[in-house]
């Protein structure tokens, strides 16, 4: 088993043995940016792998559905094939690649049965159950499937509240634990403790806070200002205070009492204002899915660039898997990488604000094993 090492002396890496060196500019941006892809397999030649050797992309995200599409399958038609295909994901990249799924449970779940995966439950069961054992085993039995299949990631658990309940995105799926905070805490407590017993990171999601949205931001501008309340930090304060939180998922929520201007994701005031100096969160952000029709339909690729960084966001997710012939680009982090270069050049986004996320994103990766 290979290790990734962090040489904090000189913030250098060590690549495959190699002599340490000095990160580049388009190093440290390419650790910013995870996308998706098409195949169950890769060569050298595939878009996504060249992208991760030419553009130094920090991370990945798989999916059992292509709805772009809508074909299956995209990434995931076995158990041997997707631990085959992130062995060869990580070898492409000399540090460790963050390979990264939604496996919630229940209906939100991307290892489904009929490609010979083991069944799940959601977190509105485990919520209703309210046994943090029960809970605890459920999140075993996931963390040590994604140890498996050598993905080191899971988008989960959900920490929004279930304050609405026919929610189209939260509430409908069963993907909320419960209204209560205190519940809320308590079973992903317990599902994050369990990643972690197997070296796998967890995030929290929808930052801040989804549960109360009548709409769905996959579709649409979400405007929850007449819903939203303050206590849905509740979750992700006692989670930051109890020092149990790898990463942070924004969402395409737009709240005037917030920001009268810009969604969570591209908002300064809450993502810097409020989790950052009111919760005092210093660990990695990441957006949802940058390809959402909460973005896409309303800002422009390089606006919502701009304005997420600025904002706070380290790692921007771009799913290639968004609605009709245009949800896929095949070289999109290439682009990314090439706009925030030019951005940096042109004075729009600090080199001390690429450097911090670096910095937080090194000191994530820092934790993980190579295989």
């Amino acid at each position: 088993m290979r290790f990734y090492m962090l040489l904090c002396c000189c913030g250098g890496l060590l690549l495959h043995g190699c002599e340490p060196c000095t990160p580049t500019l388009k190093m440290k941006i390419g650790q910013m940016i995870m996308i998706g892809f098409r195949g169950t397999s890769l060569t050298p030649y595939s878009p996504v792998s060249q992208q991760i050797r030419r553009y130094h992309i920090g991370g990945v995200v798989l999916y059992e559905y292509d709805s772009p599409t809508a074909t299956r399958p995209r990434n995931i038609e076995s158990p041997e094939q997707l631990q085959a295909l992130n062995t060869v994901l990580q070898e492409l990249s000399p540090t460790p690649l963050l390979i990264g799924i939604d496996e919630e449970g229940g209906k939100v779940s991307r290892l489904k049965r009929r490609y010979g995966f083991p069944p799940t439950v959601s977190a509105q069961y485990l919520g209703e159950v309210d046994d943090t054992a029960v809970t605890a085993a459920w999140a075993t039995q996931t963390a040590k499937l994604l140890e498996e299949m050598r993905i080191n990631l899971n988008f989960a658990p959900v920490v929004d509240l279930n304050i609405n309940p026919d929610s189209p995105a939260i509430g409908h799926y069963e993907r909320s634990f419960s209204a209560d905070p205190e519940k809320v805490y308590m079973h992903a407590s317990a599902v994050i403790e369990e990643h972690h017993r197997r070296d796998r990171l967890c995030t929290l999601k929808h930052f801040p806070g989804h549960g109360s949205a009548t709409a769905d931001s996959h579709l649409g501008l979400v405007d929850v200002t007449e819903t939203w309340s303050e206590q849905e930090l509740q979750p992700y304060a006692d989670l930051i205070a109890a020092d149990k939180v790898d990463l942070i998922m924004t969402a395409h929520v737009f709240n005037r009492n917030l920001d009268p201007e810009y969604p969570a994701t591209l908002s300064q005031s809450i993502l810097t204002g409020i989790l950052r100096e009111q919760l005092a969160y210093d660990g990695v952000v990441i957006s949802d899915d940058m390809q959402m029709g909460a973005i896409v339909d309303h800002y422009s690729l390089e606006t919502a660039i701009e304005k997420a960084v600025n904002a706070g966001v380290d790692i921007l997710v771009f799913s290639n898997n968004g609605r009709g012939v245009d949800g896929y680009d095949e070289n999109i982090g290439a682009t990314v990488c090439e706009l925030l270069l030019e951005m940096v050049q042109d004075g729009r986004i600090s080199e001390e604000r690429i450097d911090a996320s670096y910095q937080r994103i090194m000191q994530l990766k820092s934790r993980l094993n190579r295989f």
